[in-house]
């Protein structure tokens, strides 16, 4: 009998830049980064992800960025007010709120401690969404978040990807005088921007795609890992994508995922996510007879696993402490 393959898979070399455990990681982008930012997360990495909220195209992830880099914090300038909220054009709305002093309060202390995670960060993965941006026609500036202010106060143009080089050429120079041993890891998000038709959509993920070929070509510290290709070809299938049909579902997110580990991490660095993954299950257990010497020597065994655990890697202390609020 013929051996067919009903997929078509995306082959993945392994990468020679591991990502471990003493590793610190920063995301920003649209919200695939959010996805495999809490995978990240939950596998017990030290990871920030999205320090201004979503961000879907490259200017607004370059922008902010920018800022970081140059550790320019917010003022009241920077807010405004619309249908009873305060917003930033550099925020996402989940920032936003009632009281301008709580809007700037909650930006400025994501901002400070992004600032300083930036400076120590080993590997920056960037999410591109879109080519499509929104300039604020009084500022001529990209925004991040149209905070549903009426469409007569944006021009909305597509990225070239001379622009997005020329931009990226300039920042990854800062990144690399800030921080010498960043590396950099680009993806294209495979959520599908459908209302700009199917067409636009596929024209600006070409412009994505081909910027960063670019970077790639420019920088020795730049990756790309093909997220877009795997939901697009191995995953055509729409049993892999939510009910909106749009966005990919938790098993392609999680079949994503295993790709990922597998490209960038050791089997060392798997080994130990295997061993965190069953402590916390075992942590977030929640017993019927809390009293039982069955339970009680089940805690026993944890607590020794624990141990044993941080004996051999005394550097996830920190991390190992919250793990049954890791849900």
């Amino acid at each position: 009998m013929t051996n067919y393959l009903f997929r078509t898979p995306v082959e993945l070399a392994p990468s020679q830049q591991k990502i471990t455990y003493k590793d610190k990681i920063m995301m920003l982008g649209s919200c695939f980064s959010e996805n495999i930012g809490k995978q990240l997360h939950e596998a017990f990495f030290q990871v920030d992800v999205n320090p201004f909220g979503v961000l879907y195209n490259p200017l607004s992830i370059s922008l902010s960025l920018e800022r970081l880099i140059e550790n320019k914090g917010f003022s009241r300038s920077d807010i405004f007010e619309c249908q009873c909220l305060w917003h930033s054009f550099f925020h996402s709305s989940s920032f936003s709120d009632v009281s301008p002093e709580k809007t700037l309060s909650n930006i400025q202390a994501r901002f400070d401690e992004s600032c300083s995670f930036l400076k120590n960060t080993d590997f920056l993965l960037l999410t591109f969404g879109t080519a499509w941006v929104f300039e604020d026609r009084k500022t001529q500036t990209v925004v991040s978040n149209c905070h549903k202010l009426p469409s007569q106060h944006f021009n909305r143009r597509r990225l070239s990807i001379e622009e997005i080089v020329e931009h990226y050429t300039l920042l990854i120079a800062q990144l690399q005088q800030l921080n010498p041993s960043l590396h950099l890891i680009f993806t294209v998000s495979p959520i599908r921007h459908w209302k700009d038709g199917a067409h636009e959509n596929n024209l600006s993920k070409s412009i994505l795609l081909l910027s960063i070929e670019e970077l790639q070509k420019k920088f020795k510290n730049v990756d790309y890992f093909p997220a877009y290709e795997i939901q697009m070809d191995e995953l055509r299938d729409y049993r892999f994508y939510a009910s909106d049909m749009l966005h990919p579902s938790e098993t392609a997110i999680n079949y994503i995922w295993e790709k990922f580990s597998d490209t960038y991490f050791s089997e060392k660095t798997k080994q130990i996510k295997q061993r965190l993954e069953m402590l916390r299950e075992k942590m977030n257990h929640r017993p019927l007879h809390p009293n039982s010497p069955e339970y009680v020597s089940f805690l026993q065994q944890i607590e020794l696993e624990k141990n044993n655990i941080l004996n051999e890697y005394p550097f996830l202390k920190d991390r190992i402490k919250d793990v049954n609020s890791r849900n």
